[in-house]
């Protein structure tokens, strides 16, 4: 193969971003044709690299970088089936994001300086895929979170934008902190930073500190992949423009943590304390993210929340020592979730809100964005995971290896023994996974009932102080969105509808990973496959109620002209049983709709006595620091006004002095002798 191909991959988004910094102003023409080109040109270079590498085979390549005195830092590239999957998804999806933002946000003036930050956003996460070098990592990981503060405050003149994209940033550096540590600890250990060598010494033993390097690499999996207790920046985020939460849910940033405990799946083999560490965070991640996404009435928070649990399966399956399930889900995924994204964007602008509720009544919703409609169907299908669809595959994949672990047969192939999971790993993420199945599916039959089937004659409000992500509307809603905001949800629906079904019917998808298979197991399907079903019924029923109840207790809707008023994104209050949500999960549903106060909790732990601190800090720096500064400062001054007394310019004041200080000494020494 010809190294230049993988070598442009990064590349050339990384150059049109800076061409499209450089030119963005001066011509603005430009900014387009920069941002989806570049993008567009390494997405097929990116499918070209992993057609010519073929299943099975790798390939590797390095020069060293920098001497450092001990572990050296390479330029590597590490190319296997799972760098070259991953590779293709982050360019469809990149490229597609490009492609629907040059319309939805046509008439941003800030659209030159967003296209280069995606640009460098995805030539970031390609580095992270195709870095051999745990350093050349590292940049790539840290590039996407600069990118990504940047991105989530492109409306920084809004104060929501503002703090979603700080708290982005210093959660994410909160889990970084350590899990730099965890880098340093392992190249120490291990001798070196190439990845190849690292998980040589690992399967053979040579790691002196596994546990905590594996504890210390999970801090930075959990502020990166937004896994509990580092979760709470990823709903908030929501603030931030629609695509950008495409990209960010569906190929960058969150996928990175995930591929990297995949990459590093020996390393955590050899403790099982971190396996088990990571199995309860996935199993809380999962279940509690599914409860707060049946709570909210934010469209894009409903979809957040749902890309938290998500990840959760994804790290419940790396929990259970099958790294080829969360890979295979983390790719399925990523392809409904930036089709769900992408529909979202065109769904709020033909509804002028992100409010559910608001948009049950709007009549005909439906019949306004016909692609949008049945696109995010196809997409809410998948999430479910329900047959034939790309996330039922993968979702089920995920519980079989639970499964496996749990009765102490984990699917680690030839990364390590199946002892080295816990079976109490196993059962954790098996139950919390199927408990997670159930409530997704109800949460998505809430989202799609009320948003698109409620009866327009009853009105469902938003609940008083529910939390919002508002975005600035770029779109006008009274026209059609152009197709470049629909052709790309049609591509997208292709692998959310086949990748599944392709993938493993002729099991190339195994024999491009681990090859071990992945066909789902018969029992561990009835009951996915089950749970989703009972889901789906659960959530309509629960509206088929509310709507029955809603209907006894009329609510009389005022005349309006032009838009409704509740499409605002604070509506007046409605009778409380008017949201399915509310209804199935009843006391808890205050709770998951505030993120069951984790929020809070953290505030009151960590912020307001960092605030605390500050102040005081400020108080000591211009109370006591400050005033010795200018005390010293001051005393020369004094000193100086003293002397200049004495200094008058007048010689007979000069000598009456003179003649003063002589008779004193004479006194002195006649005195003294």
């Amino acid at each position: 193969m010809n190294l230049a191909l993988p070598i442009l991959v990064p590349v050339l988004p990384a150059l049109g971003a800076a061409a499209g910094l450089a030119t963005g102003r001066r011509y603005p023409g430009l900014a387009r044709p920069l941002a989806v080109l570049p993008v567009a040109v390494s997405a097929v270079l990116a499918l070209v690299t992993a057609l010519q590498l073929g299943t099975g085979a790798t390939l590797d390549a390095a020069t060293r970088l920098a001497p450092t005195g001990g572990p050296e830092i390479s330029l590597a590239l590490h190319l296997d089936g799972f760098s070259s999957l991953i590779s293709v998804l982050v360019g469809l999806v990149a490229t597609c994001v490009q492609v629907y933002s040059t319309a939805y946000l046509k008439d941003d003036p800030r659209y030159p300086s967003y296209a280069a930050l995606v640009s460098l956003f995805t030539a970031a996460m390609f580095l992270v895929v195709y870095s051999g070098d745990l350093i050349v990592l590292l940049v790539g990981w840290e590039v996407m979170g600069i990118c990504s503060y940047f991105l989530i405050g492109h409306h920084w003149e809004t104060a929501d934008a503002r703090s979603a994209s700080l708290k982005a940033f210093l959660v994410t550096k909160l889990g970084d902190v350590p899990f730099l540590f965890g880098l340093f600890l392992l190249g120490a250990d291990a001798g070196t930073f190439r990845i190849t060598e690292v998980l040589r010494t690992a399967t053979s033993g040579g790691l002196d500190h596994p546990t905590l390097i594996a504890l210390l690499l999970l801090a930075g999996v959990a502020g990166k992949s937004a896994q509990f207790p580092l979760h709470t920046w990823l709903p908030d985020a929501m603030a931030g423009p629609t695509p950008v939460s495409a990209l960010i849910h569906a190929a960058t940033m969150v996928a990175a943590g995930i591929y990297l405990v995949a990459r590093l799946l020996p390393v955590f083999l050899l403790s099982s304390a971190a396996l088990l560490v990571l199995a309860v965070m996935a199993a809380v991640t999962m279940v509690g993210s599914a409860l707060c996404a049946l709570a909210q009435d934010d469209l894009k928070r409903v979809l957040a929340y749902s890309t938290v649990g998500q990840l959760g399966y994804m790290a419940g399956a790396l929990a259970s020592g099958d790294r080829q399930a969360a890979v295979f889900h983390l790719v399925g995924h990523g392809a409904f979730k930036a089709l769900l994204f992408l529909t979202a964007g065109v769904v709020i602008h033909a509804a002028h809100t992100n409010s559910i509720s608001a948009m049950s009544r709007i009549d005909g919703l439906r019949h306004r964005v016909p692609d949008a409609y049945w696109t995010m169907g196809i997409a809410l299908v998948a999430l479910v995971g329900l047959p034939p669809f790309a996330g039922f595959f993968s979702k089920e994949s995920v519980l079989t290896a639970a499964e496996h672990a749990a009765h102490g047969e984990a699917l680690t192939g030839h990364l390590g023994p199946a002892s080295a999971v816990p079976a109490a790993a196993g059962w954790t993420v098996l139950a919390a996974g199927l408990l997670t199945a159930l409530l997704t599916a109800a949460y998505a039959a809430r989202l799609w009932l009320v948003a698109f089937h409620a009866k327009p004659v009853t009105p469902v409000a938003a609940p008083a102080g529910a939390p919002y992500s508002p975005e600035i509307d770029e779109a006008d809603p009274a026209h059609a969105e152009p197709a470049a905001m629909r052709w790309p949800l049609w591509v997208l629906a292709v692998p959310t509808m086949g990748f599944g079904l392709l993938g493993l019917r002729s099991d190339w998808l195994p024999a491009l990973l681990d090859g071990e298979p992945l066909r789902p197991g018969f029992e561990t399907m009835v009951l996915g496959t089950g749970t989703a079903l009972a889901g789906l019924l659960i959530g309509w029923a629960a509206w088929r109620t509310v709507n029955a109840r809603a209907a006894a207790q009329p609510v009389r809707v005022p005349p309006q002209a032009g838009p409704p008023a509740a499409e605002t994104l604070t509506a007046p209050a409605a009778p409380a049983a008017a949201d399915p949500g509310r209804l199935l999960l009843g006391p808890l549903y205050g709770p998951a709709q505030h993120g069951f106060g984790v929020d809070r909790l953290y505030s009151a732990l960590f912020v307001r006595p960092t605030r605390a601190a500050a102040r005081l800090v400020r108080f000591l720096d211009r109370a006591v620091v400050e005033t010795y500064v200018r005390g010293a400062g001051a005393a020369p001054g004094l000193l100086g006004r003293a002397v200049r007394f004495a200094q008058t310019g007048n010689a007979q004041g000069y000598l009456n002095a003179l003649l003063a200080g002589a008779v004193l000494l004479a006194v002195l020494v006649a005195v003294g002798s």
